[in-house]
């Protein structure tokens, strides 16, 4: 737990810790993930004595909720589409990009 955190941190830092380890993270990367995510909270609420530029203007780890995560994927790969197209009997299916693979399943 943080230095200089009071009984609300400490409830949230063990919520985040659960959480993760109920996600399949390791101890020790749950915690890593509780700690930075009640620091940024600290440091958002004026909390702590330091604070990052990011820290402090970007949006909440709790608002965000994961809106970042897997920010570039690009949805199914073409091998899945064209394993896909071969279930569904597509004609064609293996001259096609992905792009037009996803067209012809209807994506």
């Amino acid at each position: 737990m943080p230095r200089g955190s009071n009984a609300k941190r400490e409830r949230q830092y063990e919520h985040i810790k659960d959480s993760a380890k109920d996600r399949g993270e390791s101890e020790e990367r749950a915690e890593e993930i509780a700690a930075r995510t009640v620091n940024k909270e600290r440091a958002r609420s004026g909390e702590s004595r330091t604070a990052s530029r990011t820290s402090t203007k970007d949006m909440s780890s709790s608002r965000r909720g994961g809106l970042r995560s897997h920010s570039g994927s690009g949805g199914p790969t073409r091998d899945q589409l064209y394993n896909e197209a071969r279930q569904r009997g597509v004609k064609g299916r293996s001259n096609m990009t992905k792009a037009q693979l996803a067209k012809a399943l209807g994506r």
